[in-house]
């Protein structure tokens, strides 16, 4: 039986000691409360199905993130965006509550607050790093009685397709190809590594965490083939380079400082983070487009309307996916880009209406 006790003008404390189960208790500002909290342990043990939840009571959604971060987040490849979303995370007021106490309207309510700043793919991802805490706590960390809020929520829908390709620049008076705004985004970098960078991601179809961890004993210049031995889906892949990838590579190439045998390279090529490509690539985007809107304005013209506007790094992804489809057929490009569905292959490939218009007869 349950004993429920005053504690003060205010509380009241129910405690429960059963055989075969540690003494239980709770405090609560009702007695209707602690008698209403008492019957249900009480019916849980008798079934045979109760849990406790001592653990998940006095544990901080704080610990679990610091948890997290110290025993799994090592373990990933995106480390740095996991932290990133661990710091997010604190600065909520659901950080400063017990585990059991958070409850999926209070994660719902942070997850309208940021739809109205950040675009839904940032906020679903930001609720799945949530979800995961949870359900290792309830797995793994021996809080089985933890519910995962995340999991009873509504998800922001995503719609982050993009069809982004390399916009042409060409001059009112001739069809001739003039420039290509990538040309100029690379003479605006005042990175030393992003112009190659930025090579390589669009003759490979490299992902920019590839190209960032990629070491020069993985760089096979004979056989014109990269090899990326742990990638985003967890396999390995060999990525051939064309000529113009087997350029930019040599022209970072440290220098051998032995005679006779070549020796081989050891080391990683690019010495950068790759939050740090992405910034130095915004960067160098912003310059290229102040100079070009000013060059326009000297000359009485208008600017392009799509010439340097809303270009990510990733979307080079998607330029070298489509020009490659040009050389491949679908299985040999699926190789070369290292999707393994050829449904998510075909989000990346983006022909121009006019290429597809030529093939007609």
């Amino acid at each position: 039986m349950a004993t429920l006790r005053k504690r003060g003008p205010y509380q009241w404390e129910a405690q429960i000691r059963r055989r075969g189960y540690p003494a239980t208790s709770k405090t609560f500002e009702t007695k209707a409360e602690a008698d209403a909290w008492a019957s249900m342990i009480e019916s849980e043990m008798s079934r045979g199905v109760w849990v406790s939840r001592s653990e998940a009571e006095s544990t901080m959604l704080l610990d679990l993130l610091d948890r997290y971060e110290k025993e799994v987040v090592p373990g990933k490849k995106g480390q740095a965006q996991e932290r990133s979303v661990l710091s997010v995370w604190r600065e909520t007021e659901l950080a400063a509550r017990t585990v059991a106490g958070v409850r999926s309207s209070d994660v719902a309510a942070v997850r309208d607050r940021w739809l109205r700043s950040y675009e839904p793919a940032t906020v679903l991802r930001r609720l799945s790093v949530l979800s995961h805490i949870f359900n290792m706590a309830r797995k793994e960390w021996g809080m089985e009685s933890v519910s995962n809020p995340v999991e009873l929520i509504r998800k922001p829908a995503v719609s982050n397709a993009r069809s982004r390709r390399i916009v042409e620049l060409r001059s009112e008076s001739s069809l001739q190809l003039t420039e290509l705004e990538i040309d100029r985004i690379i003479a605006a970098s005042e990175s030393q590594f992003l112009p190659t960078i930025i090579r390589l991601a669009i003759e490979t179809a490299m992902r920019r965490g590839e190209i960032v961890g990629l070491r020069w004993e993985h760089v096979d210049f004979k056989r014109r083939v990269v090899h990326l031995p742990r990638t985003k889906n967890g396999s390995s892949r060999d990525v051939p380079l064309s000529t113009a990838a087997v350029t930019a590579l040599a022209a970072v190439r440290p220098p051998n400082e032995h005679s006779g045998a070549e020796k081989s390279l050891e080391g990683r090529v690019f010495q950068i983070r790759e939050d740090a490509v992405t910034r130095a690539f915004e960067r160098a985007l912003a310059r290229a487009r102040i100079t070009y809107e000013g060059e326009c304005k000297d000359a009485g013209s208008q600017p392009s309307p799509s010439f340097l506007v809303d270009l990510r790094f990733h979307d080079l992804r998607h330029e070298a996916a489509s020009r490659l489809a040009e050389v491949y057929q679908l299985h040999e490009l699926a190789k070369v880009t290292g999707h393994k569905d050829p449904r998510m292959l075909m989000r990346y490939y983006h022909p121009k209406a006019e290429d597809l218009a030529k093939k007609l007869a």
